[in-house]
């Protein structure tokens, strides 16, 4: 299981992956039953002459899809720790509370207790588990360097996957409900599934109570189902990450980032370029694996990516980049802190402290602080510019200038981000100066990747829409056989095992 690396030490043993034969036989599983609950055909089985009042009690009463739903996204949670079902339970039915409280009709003042009661509690879950360790290590460090001799006891605590998405969707749902942007849900049926359901659930999107919980207010419809688009999200999301981000991962990313000074400067400035693919295949599989897994269950997600590296401005690459974590942050951080509406230096001062904590959120290290900081500078400079020169649109040369000075702003931010202490960025970013070394990584397969990675953001949409169009027309059999042969390629062709997504950890 995994450890954080500034908490404790441990070999990392990941839950459930999608592209794996464990989680095929255990979606199959759950598709299968949960359909059947859906249009009572299990009830077959049951004598004539009672079906009807079966019916009616298991639709009214119990909602047994829901019920199934719960279990099968506890059972994959579980499949990682058993223990930290627990923990997932305690934060759903606290929030749940919280929600009835703020739905009641209690004064405005009453109810911002209830709020900073249910904020502390969610952010009580996750300073404990995943910042505990770091910020005691830190506060030990700084005692070192003021020549106290006393240390704080450092924990060695697990850090359960995938903490940030969930008490961060767990968040939303109760600031919303304090807002009245959405109504409190009465059945804890409905805050158990919305923050547990299964695709989302270790690495997002995470998605608003307002967006999830009405579908849960009704039956899906089968024959609504997007089908054609949920086998070409998966199928999408398969090949980023068993192809491309793990090739790259393994053949250039990995070797460069543990030992830089060792290689040439071509290879450390391509490894850089490498993660920058390697992190959005990998991160961007996950989301549409999951968003196509939950249109496949009759949900829909919205999406969490939109060719990120063709942005022309650090503001453009966060509308672009992780949507359901930076409209989080715009939302209930940014705009919570004051956004934009006490004059210019407050907003400068909002964005800073959103993109620091935003860099925090991903992890507990001064890495993560420090690459928050450097986008928090960058969106601010560029919000200076554009308070003194106004906006304008761009001739096509600038527009080209602005993408790629953009893109390298962006992987120097992934240096720190990728590197596993600063030291060690630091130490990269001097091995960009080894041009006495030969080259051995740069293999043309290699190259290949790197230029389908970057190049996929360039892509005219007509080709995409064209296959959509024309896979949705094919008879869902035919599509499922397309979708079987392409895991048997993936298998055949994929590198061995399969390596966890990289926001697992976060």
């Amino acid at each position: 299981m995994y450890r954080s690396d500034r908490v404790g030490t441990g070999a990392w043993r990941p839950t459930m992956l999608f592209p794996t034969v464990d989680f095929a036989i255990f979606f199959t599983v759950v598709f299968t039953v949960s359909w059947l609950l859906v249009d009572n055909s299990f009830l077959r089985i049951i004598p004539y002459e009672i079906q009807g009042t079966v019916s009616a009690f298991l639709r009214s009463r119990f909602q047994w899809r829901k019920i199934f739903l719960i279990l099968a996204s506890y059972f994959f949670y579980g499949y990682w720790n058993w223990k930290f079902m627990f923990l997932l339970l305690a934060c759903s039915v606290g929030n749940y509370l919280f929600g009835l409280a703020l739905g009641r009709d209690y004064p405005d003042r009453t109810r911002r207790i209830i709020l900073t009661s249910a904020v502390t509690w969610n952010l009580a879950i996750l300073g404990f588990f995943k910042y505990f360790g770091f910020f005691v290590s830190s506060f030990n460090n700084l005692l070192t360097v003021l020549r106290l001799d006393a240390h704080m006891p450092l924990l060695d605590i697990i850090l359960p996957v995938g903490i940030s998405f969930f008490t961060f969707q767990a968040m939303s749902y109760v600031i919303d409900v304090y807002r009245r942007d959405t109504p409190y849900a009465r059945s804890l049926l409905d805050v158990l599934l919305y923050i547990s359901f299964f695709p989302q659930l270790v690495a997002g999107p995470i998605v608003r109570a307002r967006d999830f919980i009405p579908q849960l207010q009704r039956d899906p419809d089968p024959s609504r189902i997007a089908a054609a688009r949920a086998f070409l999200l998966i199928m999408a999301g398969l090949f980023k990450k068993v192809i491309v981000a793990n090739y790259i991962a393994t053949e250039l990313v990995d070797p460069v980032f543990e030992d830089p000074l060792a290689f040439s400067s071509p290879e450390v400035l391509l490894a850089v370029y490498g993660y920058a693919v390697q992190i959005y295949c990998d991160f961007a599989a996950y989301s549409e694996i999951a968003i196509g897994v939950a249109a496949l269950m009759g949900y829909h997600y919205p999406d969490n990516f939109n060719n990120p590296y063709r942005a022309q401005s650090l503001r453009d690459f966060w509308r672009r980049w992780h949507i359901s974590l930076s409209t989080w942050l715009r939302d209930y951080l940014f705009i919570s802190l004051g956004g934009s509406r006490h004059g210019k230096w407050q907003t400068y001062r909002n964005i800073a402290i959103t993109m620091v904590l935003g860099g925090l959120w991903h992890g507990a290290s001064w890495n993560f602080v420090l690459w928050g900081a450097l986008h928090g500078f960058g969106l601010t400079v560029e919000r200076i510019f554009a308070d003194i020169f106004g906006t304008r649109k761009k001739a096509v040369f600038l527009q080209v200038i602005s993408v790629i000075v953009v893109f390298h702003f962006v992987c120097l931010g992934w240096v720190f981000f990728r590197a596993r202490s600063f030291a060690l960025a630091i130490e990269y970013l001097r091995a960009l100066g080894n041009v006495h070394v030969a080259s051995t990584l740069l293999t043309p397969f290699v190259i290949a990747l790197l230029v389908i990675g970057i190049g996929m953001h360039f892509m005219p949409p007509q080709p995409g829409i064209w296959a959509r169009r024309s896979f949705s027309r094919l008879p869902a059999l035919v599509q499922g056989i397309i979708l079987a042969l392409l895991l048997l390629a993936l298998s055949a062709f994929g590198s061995e095992g399969v390596a966890p997504f990289i926001y697992f950890r976060f």
